[in-house]
């Protein structure tokens, strides 16, 4: 797969957003004439998400120093943002979906919180993601696993649970839950999502579920049971109606090529 596009030219195009409209630097709280870097770029972008005062200066320090040693986290998080710009068809493309697209700092905020968890910094793992819980109205654990190229419309609501599996280029709304149901309990209590299965708003997706490749659960329904890939459920018995004509988004190698 290529490498992404935005690695060279993001930065600029976030520069020249603000030149457009001075008030964003005030806004935002940072101006990017003064960023050298995409790690710094993103970890400015986190912390405009959190109030002022000693936590966001922080947290912004933090990320900065999380996203500049691993630069995988900062490629995922890109690769997240250049198929969010292509799939949501943004025409300000992925300098606006970074500076004001909700879903998209909820998940560049388990970028952070992933990558502190996985470098054995646990306890700040969970204190960062609770900020981000707070300023977010979403929830996504440290532990879960995610994929590239997802693709979290609005992110309002969400909510994701610790040993949640998401596969690459899966498309979710506001308001899905992955959660457990109280009786498979341990690892594996959270649902796995396959690759680009879709989810609509405000579906609970519950237990040691298995959502299959294309898939796609609509919204409002409560899934309990396996999805086969490429059915469709509904309602709130998550009914199955079959094959669906959905053909799915742009997945990530379709957006980056190769």
């Amino acid at each position: 797969m290529n490498i992404n596009p935005l690695t060279g030219s993001l930065l600029t195009s976030v520069r020249n957003l603000f030149a457009a409209e001075p008030e964003l630097a005030d806004l935002f709280r940072y101006d990017p004439r003064q960023v050298a870097s995409l790690p710094d770029l993103l970890a400015s972008v986190l912390a405009s998400c959190l109030p002022q005062g000693a936590p966001q200066s922080r947290i912004r320090k933090i990320a900065g120093e999380v996203f500049a040693q691993d630069p995988d986290a900062v490629g995922m998080a890109l690769d997240d943002l250049l198929v969010t710009a292509a799939r949501d068809q943004d025409p300000g493309g992925a300098a606006h979906v970074l500076h004001f697209g909700h879903g998209y700092h909820v998940l560049l905020s388990y970028r952070l919180t992933h990558a502190l968890w996985m470098a054995g910094r646990r306890t700040l793992a969970l204190a960062v993601k609770g900020h981000f819980t707070r300023a977010l109205s979403a929830e996504i654990w440290p532990q879960a696993r995610i994929g590239r190229g997802i693709w979290l419309d609005h992110g309002l609501g969400v909510v994701i649970g610790q040993t949640a599996v998401i596969e690459d280029d899966v498309s979710l709304w506001h308001g899905v839950t992955l959660g457990s149901n109280f009786v498979d309990m341990g690892e594996g209590r959270h649902p796995v999502l396959r690759r680009g299965a879709v989810i609509g708003a405000g579906a609970l997706i519950l237990g040691p579920v298995e959502i299959g490749a294309g898939a796609t659960v609509a919204a409002g329904a409560v899934v309990t049971r396996d999805v086969p890939a490429g059915h469709v459920v509904t309602g709130p018995r998550a009914a199955d109606r079959g094959p669906g004509r959905f053909s799915g988004f742009l997945t990530l190698q379709d957006v980056k090529g190769g």
